[in-house]
């Protein structure tokens, strides 16, 4: 073999060993993260992969020439270079909120709960009309702040003589954050019942959306909260508790995700600190209040296009090359850390059933279409809750039932102010509780 192969070879070889070398040493700092919870913005798991690289590498050049014993350590400086990103913020760490809205004050209300919560208020634009029931919204998330297509349809609620209150739940948008062992399905509820005593206007209609249904669907389970509550609307919920977590089952018919153009902006998960640190709390392999990145760190970095095919899938597969922008940048507010500790009490929680059972508050459950929830999230809410007098299949609609799309948002409120004041439902009432079963085997 000529002598410039066998070089070439060696040095091939070489080159591929301390490529190993490198990726071991990343190896070994990511499985620091997850022992030490990414303790002290991740430099504990960064300090043991470089001291084990280094440690490696004495040992390798340890019978070697004075002038070769630092090769080993090339990849180690290399490793220790590419790890360091992981721990370097590149965005404030103290939180930072959205600006003021211009069309509607931001009110700070501090509840009984200790919560301190963003409110908006939309009085009715027509006091001849006004409905003497407050209306109040509970937004999806579950630690996500009201979007500008929520804001509107609430403004078209308003017009229709409806005095519309909505909050952004702790740990969302402009209201403050909580420690994170204080987030729970629990708290969401006591919350709700502490925002509707210090509204301080007697009952209140209310309109749950996605993981707001389920704080709903649960205090309509609770007889103290339920008794604070004139008629609820359930539309889009998720699981309500563990048992139901657990159901896999079929969604509704194709949403746009997949066949939408890519979200554009900029990502935190594009930034090695935040890909890593969402996507190992994403997996379970990092607790929601890991020391790698703080609660108000990741709330200011996470992004809207970092949501990605989440977003695409609340719309119908008709859809998917008109899907509308549902937020600004600036208006936008996710707390990916205490949305997935609200999602784990939920998942942990024992079966609502019983209680919901006995509940009797007057209910209406809404269905997507394009649904991108599980049914039988939606019909274990029809099953177990005898108060729901009637549910509206939604057609035409994905998960986001107001989207703003030609007259989606002006079918939604028929249907949901029809329901409020007693009036005949604008569509069949369908599922009804004996179609349920008949519903689920034709995957509708």
């Amino acid at each position: 073999m000529p002598t410039s192969v066998m070089r070439l070879a060696r040095f091939a070889g070489r080159l591929l060993l301390a490529l190993a070398a490198g990726v071991a040493l990343v190896v070994v700092f990511l499985a620091s993260i997850v022992v030490t919870d990414g303790a002290g913005s991740g430099i504990a798991a960064w300090l043991t992969a470089v001291g084990v690289g280094s440690l490696a590498a004495l040992w390798r050049g340890r019978r070697r020439r004075r002038a070769s014993r630092l090769l080993p350590f090339l990849p180690v400086l290399v490793a220790a270079a590419l790890t360091a990103s992981v721990c370097i913020p590149t965005v404030p760490t103290a939180r930072r909120y959205p600006p003021a809205l211009p069309f509607v004050a931001t009110q700070h209300w501090r509840l009984p709960t200790g919560s301190q919560v963003a409110v908006y208020h939309y009085p009715p634009a027509k006091p001849g009309t006004r409905h003497p029931v407050p209306f109040v919204y509970l937004n999806g998330g579950p630690a996500r702040g009201v979007s500008l297509l929520d804001h509107r349809f609430l403004q078209l609620l308003a017009h229709q003589g409806y005095d519309v209150y909505a909050y952004e739940p702790a740990g969302a948008g402009r209201s403050d954050l909580l420690p994170m062992g204080q987030y729970s399905i629990s708290r969401s509820v006591r919350d709700l019942a502490a925002f509707v005593d210090r509204l301080g206007k007697g009952r209140v209609d209310i309109l749950g959306f996605s993981s707001g249904g389920v704080v709903l669907t649960r205090a309509l389970a609770d007889p103290d909260v339920a008794a604070r509550l004139h008629r609820a609307v359930i539309a889009e919920p998720g699981p309500m508790d563990g048992p139901t977590a657990q159901i896999t089952g079929h969604q509704g018919q194709p949403s746009a995700r997949g066949l939408a153009p890519t979200v554009t902006g900029p990502r935190s998960t594009g930034i090695p600190r935040y890909a890593v640190a969402f996507g190992l709390m994403r997996l379970g392999l990092l607790t929601p209040d890991t020391g790698l990145v703080g609660q108000a760190e990741g709330d200011n970095a996470f992004t809207a296009a970092d949501l990605g095919s989440d977003t695409a899938s609340a719309y119908c597969a008709r859809d998917a090359h008109r899907i509308p922008t549902e937020d600004t940048a600036r208006n936008f507010s996710f707390s990916p850390a205490a949305s997935l500790r609200i999602q784990q009490t939920v998942k942990d929680a024992p079966s609502l059933a019983p209680q919901l059972r006995r509940s009797r508050t007057p209910a209406m459950l809404m269905i997507a279409e394009c649904s991108s929830q599980v049914r039988q999230w939606e019909t274990a809410v029809l099953a177990n809750d005898p108060a729901v007098q009637r549910t509206q299949f939604m057609p035409g609609v994905g998960h986001h039932i107001w989207n703003g799309l030609d007259d989606n948002n002006d079918r939604a409120a028929a249907v949901i102010t029809a329901f409020l004041q007693g009036k005949p439902a604008p569509l069949p009432n369908h599922p009804s509780r004996d179609e349920i079963p008949a519903f689920l085997r034709d995957h509708q």
